[in-house]
């Protein structure tokens, strides 16, 4: 709970007294301030649509709830997304879907994240697709194997999504 809280920019806080019980609080970020007001107010009309092409993303992470999370947030920026939880059931998506950047895990059950993105590396279909690491593996050797296996950026979790935003948006770009 704790990783996922931080994975979206927010803190946990943890109070316990014995014999009265424990008190948990989830504070989150919001994308716009909150109007507190009785009436009813109406949906705010979107009157701007994004300037930068929409990237199709497919995501491999065997932890469902991560993947959830992650494919929400990028749903909401605007991009299409798949999502994947084995390294065969991604790689058969991948073939599929020809997406443009692929968010992948290196802890896979059947075949590890960096099998995985090799395989994609021989795959002509898929020239062009820009593969990210996001893994809980961060040492010096972990970054090296990634880049051995043909990944374009390493990110540890939990991953700052600034800094992922910042990955997809110079994508767009290239891809305007």
């Amino acid at each position: 709970m704790k990783r996922l809280v931080e994975m979206h920019g927010g803190t946990i806080e943890v109070s316990s007294t014995l014999g009265e019980g424990s008190e948990f609080v989830v504070s989150l970020p919001v994308d716009r301030p909150i109007a507190v007001s009785r009436k009813p107010q109406p949906p705010p009309i979107e009157t701007v649509k994004p300037t930068k092409p929409v990237l199709r993303v497919l995501i491999f992470d065997d932890n469902v709830d991560a993947a959830t999370a992650l494919e929400l947030l990028l749903q909401k920026s605007g991009h299409l997304v798949r999502v994947a939880h084995t390294g065969p059931t991604g790689l058969a998506a991948a073939v599929d879907f020809r997406p443009d950047v692929v968010l992948l895990d290196i802890g896979l059950p059947e075949l590890d994240g960096w099998k995985v993105a090799e395989r994609i590396r021989q795959k002509p279909i898929l020239n062009g697709t820009v593969l990210v690491a996001m893994t809980g593996y961060g040492q010096i050797s972990d970054l090296q194997h990634s880049q051995n296996a043909g990944f374009d950026h390493h990110f540890v979790k939990p991953v700052d999504f600034g800094k992922l935003r910042q990955v997809l948006a110079a994508v767009s770009e290239k891809a305007a």
